[in-house]
């Protein structure tokens, strides 16, 4: 364990450093907005995203895995994903085109960072507002699909432990009854090697899984039971093939017992 939490440590050093410098960069760039600015901006935000994952496997030992490509549509789109660890906007978002995510009103007003993503179409949502906060958001993803944007969503609006009983929230029901376009699910299993929160990351192979798109049309209430039955039963999918592969995390009396009542409910 104390090898793993030096890894760790010199992981958590670097990615701090790293994001710093990105966003430092963006967000000088970002005020000037130049000609050609998106497209500069793009390079160095996937370069985050991709040297992110980067530090994860050649210093803590996480691989990544992303499956299911072939299910993002190439037009605008909402893109509802499980969400365990910070893993997942780094495995994500350099794959879908043109992301938009939705951000709670507070990060944009951070100096640098917030500035660049501002310019990113990043969706803010001012949280203190309540229900009220909603029509503006509905406007700004509008904007985001008519410039064909994947909207990345996470439906619970926070990380979750793996098996973590899932509290799915009603926004995304509300802005796919808006937009009037298809549902990409998302399953995963990354909580398993970056768990929320974590001072110690494990190795192991983090997976995402783009799954079929529940298309436009439906009622707001069936897309979103469909996408809950959808991403927990793929997501428990994958966390219980990475658990059989064997883990290297320690195992807490209670995951296992959960585990092994998935094992049961899945023979079943």
């Amino acid at each position: 364990m104390l090898i793993q939490a030096t890894r760790s440590i010199i992981f958590y050093i670097l990615f701090i450093l790293n994001t710093a410098f990105v966003a430092i960069i963006l967000g000088i760039f970002s005020i000037f907005k130049k000609r050609g600015w998106y497209r500069f901006g793009w390079i160095f935000a996937k370069y985050w995203g991709l040297s992110t994952l980067f530090f994860l496997r050649w210093i803590v030992g996480i691989k990544t895995q992303i499956l299911g490509l072939e299910n993002i549509p190439q037009t605008g789109c909402i893109i509802g994903a499980k969400h365990q660890s910070d893993w997942d906007i780094f495995a994500i978002f350099p794959l879908v085109g043109r992301p938009s995510f939705i951000a709670k009103k507070q990060l944009l007003d951070i100096p640098f960072f917030g500035w660049a993503a501002r310019d990113f179409d990043t969706i803010s949502i001012d949280r203190s507002k309540g229900s009220l906060a909603i029509p503006n958001m509905i406007e700004e993803a509008k904007g985001a699909i008519k410039r064909d944007c994947k909207i990345i969503i996470y439906p619970e609006g926070t990380r979750k432990q793996p098996l973590a009983e899932p509290e799915y929230k009603y926004g995304i029901a509300k802005i796919y009854d808006q937009l009037d376009v298809p549902v990409v699910p998302v399953a995963l299993n990354s909580g398993l090697f970056w768990g929320r929160n974590a001072l110690i990351l494990w190795p192991g192979t983090a997976t995402a899984k783009f799954l079929p798109p529940i298309p436009a049309g439906l009622s707001p209430d069936e897309m979103l039971e469909k996408l809950k039955q959808t991403v927990e039963k793929n997501s428990n999918e994958l966390i219980l093939e990475a658990y059989e592969k064997g883990l290297s995390r320690p195992i807490t009396p209670e995951f296992r017992e959960k585990i092994e009542a998935l094992k049961e409910k899945s023979a079943g």
